[in-house]
């Protein structure tokens, strides 16, 4: 349970701007002027907190009822800007489209993709196949992962595979634009995680209360509770 003990503000309006934020592309300063046509005054520096404050508590615990993705997977990476540099989203999806995980790094190379891996394969299991781009850095961190963990992941390169992986890609970027890029790592892997989470949660991919599978903002809203 989230702690808003000692908040200006109640919780039911803490969890909206936060909602908001994690779903539209929307700024800090947009939400501030949204809630003041509803004759809420708040401060965009506020919101700014508390997205960074609840958000990886809502996201830890939805984590714990995300169902199984399937076997076969797509897997790239896109660029996000942090503090004025290009840092680097890792994502997966299997091939109906349900989010597997996702991994932002400084770096993009082998020991960043074998970090996705491992991580992914963490929360959802060992996959049949991976379909990858044509960057060695990602074979490598396969091959990787099959020596150390004597696995046998098949590894694939066929783009057009990878356009259900894309498009959540576009999905992502769409949010983050308005935001004009992250002013810290720590920052930016917290409401990218939220991003994620929002994501997944519309794509009715939790066990968590089945009562609210087709109903998102309930969704949300149940989990931060």
């Amino acid at each position: 349970m989230l702690d808003f003990k000692r908040r200006r503000f109640d919780s039911d309006i803490i969890l909206l701007c936060v909602r908001w934020y994690l779903s539209y592309p929307v700024s800090y300063r947009n939400i501030e002027e949204m809630m003041l046509e509803r004759g809420i005054e708040v401060d965009h520096t506020s919101i700014n907190r508390w997205v960074l404050k609840f958000t990886p508590d809502i996201e830890k615990k939805f984590r714990k009822h995300k169902h199984v993705v399937g076997t076969s997977w797509r897997m790239d990476e896109t660029y996000i800007k942090i503090k004025g540099q290009w840092k680097y989203l890792y994502r997966a999806v299997d091939k109906n489209g349900e989010t597997v995980d996702f991994l932002l790094t400084a770096k993009r190379d082998r020991k960043a993709a074998l970090r996705f891996f491992r991580k992914a394969i963490a929360s959802s299991g060992t996959p049949v196949k991976i379909n990858i781009d044509k960057s060695g850095a990602n074979t490598a961190g396969i091959k990787d992962y099959n020596e150390k963990k004597k696995t046998n992941i098949e590894i694939r390169q066929c783009k057009y595979l990878n356009n259900i992986v894309e498009s959540d890609h576009r999905n992502v970027k769409r949010i983050t634009n308005p935001m004009m890029g992250f002013q810290s790592f720590s920052s930016a892997k917290k409401v990218l995680a939220g991003i994620e989470m929002v994501a997944i949660i519309r794509k009715g991919q939790s066990n968590y209360m089945p009562l609210f599978v087709n109903n998102p903002v309930e969704a949300f809203y149940q989990l931060a509770k």
